[in-house]
């Protein structure tokens, strides 16, 4: 595979053909992620391959509630649980999340779940947990939201996504069971020194990679202050 290629064209995939994937697949991916960077190279991510049926079935519960909850905030025109937003506004777009709820319970009755609904069915689910004892969190006093312990941790997860690529798998990160960290500890017998950090679904996708769109440079790179002269590549 081309770098640049697979750098523009490696998207979430979230539909899935139905083909398992072997254990010999999955360790390869595995063998392949490790070797992402993360602070003093004490790579403190763990990951759970979630293959039990009644753990599956558990998480999917547990991840649904917040997707719900993502999906009303987002059809309200907020970002989800952005740090910054319109908490009244947030507060009102939840209480419509039954509603979602509800309507796709329909659709799944009549055959067609989202990646979501069939979560339990993926062909690999991990659970990507983050050791804080490993973590160098610089900002972790600061009286804001932090962020920056994630810097040893979310590389692995891209990485991950990329050696999949190489295997012709696809698959998607996403943080929506982190709202449900309590259940999640005691589902996979976390402990205290550890926090959920993303759940990775992985599958042979049934439509091939094309390229992103993205914004382009001169709209989120400036020099010198934030908001300053666009930079373009021109000098």
């Amino acid at each position: 595979m081309d770098l640049i290629e697979t750098l523009r064209s490696t998207g979430a995939v979230r539909d899935f053909l139905p083909n398992p994937i072997d254990d010999a697949v999955l360790y390869r991916v595995l063998d392949t992620a490790r070797f992402a960077p993360s602070g003093g190279n004490r790579q403190g991510w763990r990951v759970i391959v979630v293959k039990d049926p009644e753990k599956r079935r558990a998480l999917r519960d547990l991840y649904l509630t917040g997707w719900y909850e993502y999906l009303a905030m987002a059809g309200a025109g907020l970002v989800p649980w952005a740090p910054v937003t319109d908490r009244v506004a947030e507060e009102e777009a939840v209480s419509r999340a039954p509603e979602l709820a509800e309507k796709a319970a329909t659709q799944t009755a009549a055959g067609s779940p989202g990646m979501a609904e069939a979560l339990d069915l993926a062909p690999a689910v991990l659970v990507l947990v983050a050791d804080l004892t490993a973590l160098a969190a610089v900002d972790r006093d600061h009286d804001r939201y932090t962020f920056a312990g994630g810097a040893s941790i979310y590389p692995f997860a891209w990485n991950l996504l990329l050696a999949a690529r190489a295997e012709g798998l696809g698959g998607v990160v996403t943080t929506m069971a982190i709202r449900r960290e309590a259940e999640m500890r005691q589902l996979f017998s976390l402990p205290e020194t550890a926090a959920v950090a993303a759940v990775i679904v992985l599958g042979r996708p049934v439509s091939a990679a094309r390229r992103l769109r993205r914004l382009p440079v001169e709209e989120f790179t400036w020099v010198d202050s934030y908001g300053g002269a666009a930079f373009d590549g021109s000098a």
